[in-house]
């Protein structure tokens, strides 16, 4: 995984600064992946970005409080948190969740091939900015493991 030996994996669970760091660390790795060609890899390190993404938004008490009245039952369902932050009004994106976890599937199951996945980034990356993942400095990032290429 792209955070090894970049950061104290513990703390991508227990702490906001923790998730926010993974969340980078694999939106970067997952974009090089894809550039690389390698899809089901720069996929499912897009994914795990955004659960990281999803579990620090929501440690946050001040951002908790701009959540829906229903609030979190689960925390560790993305699509349950997914589902608060769009009725909450934080993700206004076009962002289609369905297909994105079809997607993920499908890249755990088998090396896709190349395809134009553009559209794909370009809405992740928009969700990214609505939750206040990105934009990042990568200069800021411990510098990437070859060894995760």
């Amino acid at each position: 995984m792209p955070h090894f030996g970049l950061m104290n994996t513990r703390d991508s669970f227990e702490t906001e600064e923790g998730a926010l760091l993974r969340a980078r660390l694999h939106i970067r790795a997952g974009k090089r992946r894809l550039r690389q060609g390698k899809i089901s890899a720069g996929i499912l390190t897009l994914y795990d970005a955004f659960l990281f993404a999803l579990r620090w938004y929501i440690a946050s008490p001040e951002r908790r409080k701009l959540l829906a009245p229903e609030g979190i039952k689960d925390g560790t369902d993305e699509g349950q948190v997914f589902d608060l932050l769009r009725r909450s009004h934080i993700l206004v994106s076009d962002f289609d969740y369905e297909a994105f976890d079809a997607l993920v599937e499908k890249a755990s199951e088998e090396e896709m091939p190349p395809y134009d996945y553009t559209g794909t980034l370009r809405d992740f990356e928009e969700l990214m900015s609505q939750l206040g993942v990105m934009p990042f400095d990568e200069g800021t990032l411990p510098p990437e493991d070859p060894a995760t290429f």
